[in-house]
């Protein structure tokens, strides 16, 4: 759905929302480790995930997820950030335990 030379973005293949999609960083540098991924790269993405979220039919905003290591979920070790919107509201992020 987008592409540069820094950023692609695409369709999720089992969207959870009305609008979702991934943006990833194009370089291998970042395959793994979150924690490398500069703050202006990080920065480029949102900005790009609000405009991108706008076009695709969630212009009043958008839950932007970056899931990290085996606590975090992250089942594709490459960085990447989940946008999603679309449904007003969202479901809550994470069910809380009583």
């Amino acid at each position: 759905m987008y592409e540069d030379d820094e950023i692609l973005a695409f369709h999720d293949i089992n969207p959870v929302a009305p609008v979702h999609f991934m943006l990833i960083p194009r370089s291998t540098w970042y395959r793994s480790h979150t924690s490398r991924i500069g703050t202006s790269r990080c920065g480029e993405m949102l900005l790009l995930a609000h405009r991108l979220a706008s076009e695709q039919g969630s212009p009043d905003g958008f839950r932007a997820i970056v899931n990290t290591g085996r606590v975090g979920r992250q089942d594709v070790f490459h960085v990447h950030m989940h946008v999603l919107g679309g449904r007003d509201p969202l479901p809550g992020m994470i069910q809380r335990s009583k």
